[in-house]
């Protein structure tokens, strides 16, 4: 697939992001919330958890194999905490009041039979598909610049909210980013536009001056837009919002949660996802060596694909594309890749430490790019492959 800017030096970009209170991520938090309750009983749990969310209705479905002190009432608190937790006290979703519906069933017995491990076979992939792994020098945090500044707008808004310094503002937001690319690096924002929802008594003037110093604050000193391209609400009102203004499902927000469209997407979400399922866990570890492979200063930019089959330890292929910034050629970082790093779904949870109950914190503000915790969460985000790719590398 062709990258919308490959081989152009000037031109204009843009990606976006949402809130947490957005209704698609109150379903992937939800859902990864779920997981991280399996993980914590038995980090062997497997879990396929989906999330739907609309006016006074919650609904958790999927599949499941762990503790069956995890009963549907566990879930439900689950639930009901985690919307809690974003903030939704709200006439039509609030988190005492909305009914909740749990229709997890067991793992299908077909899909454990190709996926577990047995005597003379590893552990396979939970389906197969195609994963991509993405990292750029155009930020510290080695991800595209326009995705990161709109996550990172709306974070700083919730942090506000949550604070209790903009108390007018409600949970459900979104965010997006233009920028201006000249030879290849941004340079300036040419648009920004952010939506969030607000009291009613609040008017539109006074939300756009809420929002201005989270903007300013976030991008890089004199890239903010001209004062006719900074949009805030733009449709002149946002009272309404959450799943009473629009439905939720997880896994609906593929492109916020990864690159924001600066590199292809497999077509798989993560939320909800044990690691087992490479949909998640082969991304992670594409993005672990992306990073690493521009961390070593091997590529100013990095593409990683991993391919799988449903029950094949192995990947079936590894593809690196440095865009044109690779210092050494792209068939060597194949070849020292896979000296450095197992790609099967056994290898991907043992390096990354997967097991362990880190996900409910990944579903908002995006899987990548950010700050890896004492406790194994975002173990992707280390650099800790650079002396290994050096080494194999020569």
């Amino acid at each position: 697939m062709r990258q919308p800017h490959a081989g152009l030096q000037d031109y204009l970009f843009t990606s976006e992001s949402v809130s947490e209170g957005h209704p698609d991520k109150i379903c992937d938090q939800i859902s990864d919330a779920v997981l991280d309750h399996f993980l914590t009983l038995d980090p062997h749990s497997r879990v396929a958890a989906e999330t739907v969310v609309t006016t006074d209705y919650i609904a958790v479905i999927g599949e499941t194999r762990g503790p069956a002190e995890i009963t549907p009432a566990v879930i439900e608190d689950i639930a009901r905490k985690r919307v809690k937790e974003i903030g939704y006290e709200q006439p039509g979703f609030h988190w005492r009041d909305a009914r909740v519906d749990v229709r997890l069933h067991n793992q299908s017995t077909d899909i454990a039979m190709g996926v577990d491990s047995a005597e003379g076979k590893d552990e396979g992939a939970g389906d197969q598909g195609i994963m991509f792994g993405y990292a750029s020098r155009e930020t510290d945090v080695l991800m595209p610049a326009a995705i990161h500044y709109s996550h990172q707008i709306l974070k700083s808004l919730a942090e506000a909210r949550h604070s209790g310094a903009l108390p007018a503002l409600g949970p459900d937001s979104k965010s997006q980013v233009t920028l201006e690319y000249r030879e290849g690096r941004p340079v300036r924002a040419t648009s920004v536009v952010v939506s969030t929802q607000h009291d009613e008594s609040v008017s539109q003037e006074a939300v756009r001056e809420m929002v201005r110093p989270h903007v300013l604050d976030v991008l890089p000193e004199g890239w903010m837009c001209p004062e006719n391209a900074f949009y805030v609400n733009p449709t002149g009102r946002f009272v309404i919002g959450g799943p009473v203004g629009d439905a939720g499902l997880t896994g609906r927000k593929i492109i916020v949660d990864t690159y924001g469209g600066s590199c292809p997407h497999g077509g798989g979400a993560f939320s909800g996802k044990d690691p087992s399922k490479v949909d998640r866990s082969a991304a992670y570890a594409a993005r672990y060596a992306a990073k690493n492979i521009v961390a070593a200063g091997y590529a100013e930019r990095c593409t990683i694909q991993l391919s799988y089959a449903i029950g094949v330890s192995k990947p079936l292929s590894l593809y690196v594309n440095t865009h044109g910034t690779g210092t050494v050629p792209e068939t060597a970082l194949v070849g020292a890749l896979d000296r450095v790093m197992d790609f099967s779904p056994r290898g991907i949870v043992e390096r990354l430490t997967l097991r362990r109950p880190i996900y409910a914190r990944t579903a908002s503000y995006g899987h990548f790019g950010r700050a890896p915790d004492s406790d194994g969460g975002f173990s992707w985000e280390v650099t800790d492959l650079v002396d290994d790719l050096r080494g194999a590398l020569g």
